[in-house]
């Protein structure tokens, strides 16, 4: 089994720390979750400068979990033709949101190709990125 060491002193196994992981609340693992993305970008492209670096972060960022899971709930109800009127107009904000999100994510994707003297799709593939599936 994998571990990982803390400290020179402490070892833990790969278990016990997802066990610990496990007892963060939502936004906790959220904000954990983004530095693990971080860290696994960094290490995908280690000669990454400080700027390259940021702009890895901001593109692994992503939309919060809160709102995927509201938007997937929402737009399950909307197919079942189960949506009231407000519901209906909080989805339509939830998908602005989103929206603007993955306007953020690709101008971000843009801007790193540039300094890469790369394509958007060719970046993409370098990094293993794909297109977030919110439907």
């Amino acid at each position: 089994m994998s571990k990982i060491q803390v400290s020179s002193q402490i070892e833990l196994d790969i278990e016990t720390v997802l066990d610990g992981i496990a007892q963060l609340d939502s936004q906790e693992l959220e904000k954990f979750s983004y530095r693990v993305m971080a860290l696994h970008a960094r290490r995908r492209v280690p000669s990454a400068s400080h700027e390259e670096s940021q702009l890895l972060t901001q593109i692994n960022h992503g939309v919060p979990a809160e709102v995927r899971n509201r938007y997937h709930f929402l737009n399950e109800k909307l197919h079942e033709d189960n949506i009231t009127a407000s519901e209906h107009q909080e989805l339509l904000g939830l998908i602005n949101q989103i929206e603007i999100a993955d306007a953020e994510r690709l101008r971000t994707l843009i801007e790193l190709a540039k300094i890469r003297n790369t394509s958007v799709e060719e970046l993409m593939q370098q990094l293993q990125i794909r297109q977030p599936a919110y439907g």
